[in-house]
């Protein structure tokens, strides 16, 4: 995600290195560099190059001209500037009422179906009950999909496969909302491959007769600046409270993104990426600007780790590293709660200077799948007992895993370089470096 503009950011910000003031030559070429990049992320020119004046007009000030270091201060404008862009803070998300009704909305392909199914089970993290609505009268297959997605997150759907008036599948689900004791619902519509007034005259007549709390436009980050036009033609029709953008794991420029709040004035609520269920996030526009040039997100990290860290699990591990009794069984566990928090190089790249180094990696999600063989070879004895692992042991680990010798001996050489920076880490004030979800 946002790769290319990163990259292009970071060499626009080397014209300041080593200057030891900022001045109108330096500046001007920094601004340029900066348009250009926005402008090859698919960001439209007017947006561009207001932006950029704006960086430009703070730049000049007296305080940054004088400033020890210039090319710092500029990114932190630049940083600044595209916070606010993107909306300044983050959005709120209305899920108040008996029930709350939200209205999914966006052309057909755009990730409709997929992050409603997100939604409910965002929601249901968030102790809330929630029903989903297909009302999507043209694509059966649209309503199988949902129902499967349904059933992935044990979340009950509404359906009437025999009923064309979309109008009314949302208003009997939301009777049966209240019947059920369901407080949100979530109301699927029907896309189309391309803007057209029949589409548009039925979203309208369903905003209309169920009054949503929300109504989000779901649209296709990969479609760059097509979809902040897409995203005006729903808004002058809708007035949709909000934006969700799709398919941010794919080749994104990032011009929607960038673009789309400046166009519609309409904050972007929530991002996703991949197929996973539990791949939605909250959108922080501090956060984005963030790692648009390349500074991580390490406050994302955190709260998904102590979203997925249990406390008195944590509070027993932080036991048993203090007494240096770290198993093969606590490694193995750790492994399955990071595994949880989503794609490994997504979470990587929230660590600040990992992102560009791992680009061009190939991190696939079955990297511990070797070290998971090798530990699930153990005996229940072995894996609570490191040290009686002999030569024999790891032969026969060697075989039940399906891994060579060399796979196994240089796993068990990292877990003991692990155990030793456990233990030295034990020795520093406060008790050093923590797990998630350990306290002080």
């Amino acid at each position: 995600m946002f790769n290319n503009l990163t990259e292009r950011l970071e060499s626009a910000f080397k014209n300041l290195k080593g200057e030891a003031r900022i001045n109108d030559l330096n500046i001007a070429n920094t601004v340029k560099d900066i348009r250009r990049a926005l402008i090859d992320a698919d960001v439209n020119y007017k947006i561009a190059k207001e932006f950029t004046d704006r960086v430009k007009e703070k730049a000049t000030g007296e305080k940054v001209i004088n400033a020890i270091s210039p090319g710092q201060l500029m990114v932190k404008i630049v940083q600044d500037e595209l916070t606010d862009l993107m909306g300044g803070t983050e959005a709120t998300f209305d899920i108040t009422g008996n029930p709350a009704v939200v209205l999914i909305a966006g052309l057909q392909g755009s990730g409709k179906t997929t992050f409603s199914g997100k939604l409910a089970n965002y929601l249901k993290g968030q102790k809330k009950s929630p029903l989903l609505v297909a009302a999507d009268i043209y694509r059966p297959a649209a309503i199988d999909q949902l129902k499967v997605l349904g059933e992935q997150i044990n979340v009950e759907v509404y359906s009437e496969p025999e009923t064309k008036d979309a109008v009314a599948i949302a208003q009997n689900a939301i009777k049966e909302a209240k019947t059920k004791n369901k407080n949100v619902v979530i109301i699927d519509t029907a896309g189309r491959l391309a803007i057209d007034e029949a589409m548009m005259t039925e979203v309208a007549d369903i905003k209309t007769a169920v009054n949503p709390t929300e109504i989000l436009f779901v649209v296709d980050s990969m479609t760059g600046q097509d979809a902040v036009n897409t995203a005006k033609a729903f808004n002058d029709r809708l007035n949709f409270s909000g934006v969700v953008l799709t398919k941010l794991d794919g080749d994104t420029r990032g011009g929607a993104a960038l673009s789309i709040k400046y166009t519609v004035n309409k904050p972007i609520k929530f991002v996703s990426s991949g197929e996973k269920l539990d791949t939605l996030d909250v959108f922080y526009p501090d956060r984005m600007a963030q790692r648009i040039l390349g500074m991580g997100d390490i406050t994302s990290l955190v709260e998904k780790a102590q979203a997925q860290f249990d406390e008195e699990q944590a509070k027993k591990l932080e036991k048993k590293i203090r007494k240096n009794q770290f198993d093969f069984q606590d490694f193995y566990d750790q492994l399955q709660q990071i595994k949880k928090m989503g794609n490994l190089k997504d979470l990587m790249g929230m660590i600040p200077g990992v992102g560009k180094a791992i680009k061009d990696v190939d991190i696939s999600d079955d990297a511990f799948k070797g070290v998971e063989a090798i530990i699930n070879s153990m005996t229940p004895y072995e894996k609570a007992n490191p040290d009686i692992i002999n030569q024999s042991r790891r032969t026969r680990l060697s075989k039940g895993s399906g891994k060579s010798m060399e796979d196994v001996n240089a796993f068990m050489k990292q877990f003991e370089q692990m155990k030793q920076m456990m233990k030295m880490m034990n020795k520093m004030p406060m008790g050093g470096m923590r797990m998630p979800g350990m306290r002080r």
